[in-house]
């Protein structure tokens, strides 16, 4: 009877862990730049006496939908958008180099240019630190930052860095926790990424931004699935319940 509990128990489990992944692919539906996680569940042995048969579910993220989202015109002057296989470079965390697809740009009070989550993007020679103070920022289809310094004539415009853009098939790049991506681990030689360099090709859009790639309706129906799934793990944990009160009952009797 404990096997039977344990196989309906960690199937409830892991049907919880791909209502998350679905939940929060919803979730950021209208995520600037967002790529949706794709879930699925194998069959893992389960150890111990019993049959080959006996298996139980494992639910895992094998990998993130890599095509590009909706390009939408926003007419800001610090909203950018690159082709499909282009990436910007942004600081993660831990202080190392990142990728990302968010293009909804900031400048802080020390003229850092950071995304909408605080990322602060890498130029030529390192992070971006922009000239205070400035009146306009413009980015060049290569990339390129120019700005106006504030009291400067209207046609007057200086070009100060350039966006580090890199270009990479799909299938290079994996998608941390922290939703930026990063070199696969069979790309690096002696922990050195060969096209993570500024690509000559990749062209950025000035005034535009890439939308989320996920597909509401496809997710809303996954999530469906995986709650039913959840609540058959659950009627099973409840079948096994009430047979260990029958048997309890029948040796009683005895």
């Amino acid at each position: 009877m404990d096997k039977m509990l344990y196989i309906a128990a960690s199937g409830a489990k892991q049907s919880l862990r791909g209502v998350a992944l679905k939940a929060n692919n919803l979730a950021n539906a209208n995520t600037t730049g967002f790529k949706a996680d794709f879930a699925q569940a194998r069959s893992m042995q389960a150890f111990g006496e019993g049959l080959p048969t006996r298996v139980f579910a494992m639910q895992e993220r094998p990998g993130t939908n890599m095509l590009s989202g909706a390009v939408s015109e926003t007419g800001r002057d610090l909203d950018i958008a690159v082709d499909e296989k282009s990436w910007i470079s942004v600081v993660d965390a831990s202080g190392e180099e990142a990728y990302t697809k968010v293009g909804t740009l900031n400048i802080t009070s020390d003229g850092a240019l950071v995304t909408s989550h605080g990322r602060q993007l890498i130029g030529e020679g390192g992070p971006i630190i922009l000239p205070l103070p400035i009146d306009k920022v413009v980015f060049s289809d290569d990339g390129s930052i120019q700005v106006r310094p504030q009291g400067a004539p209207a046609n007057f415009l200086e070009t100060v860095d350039r966006l580090k853009i890199i270009s990479a098939d799909n299938s290079k790049l994996e998608k941390g926790n922290d939703g930026l991506f990063r070199p696969k681990e069979d790309q690096l030689e002696d922990g050195h990424c060969g096209f993570c360099e500024i690509s000559p090709t990749a062209r950025v859009m000035s005034g535009y931004l890439e939308m989320s790639n996920v597909n509401p309706v496809h997710e809303m129906v996954d999530l469906i699935n995986h709650q039913r799934q959840f609540e058959m793990q659950l009627k099973l944990m409840k079948s096994a319940e009430e047979i260990d009160e029958r048997h309890t009952s029948l040796l009683r009797i005895v």
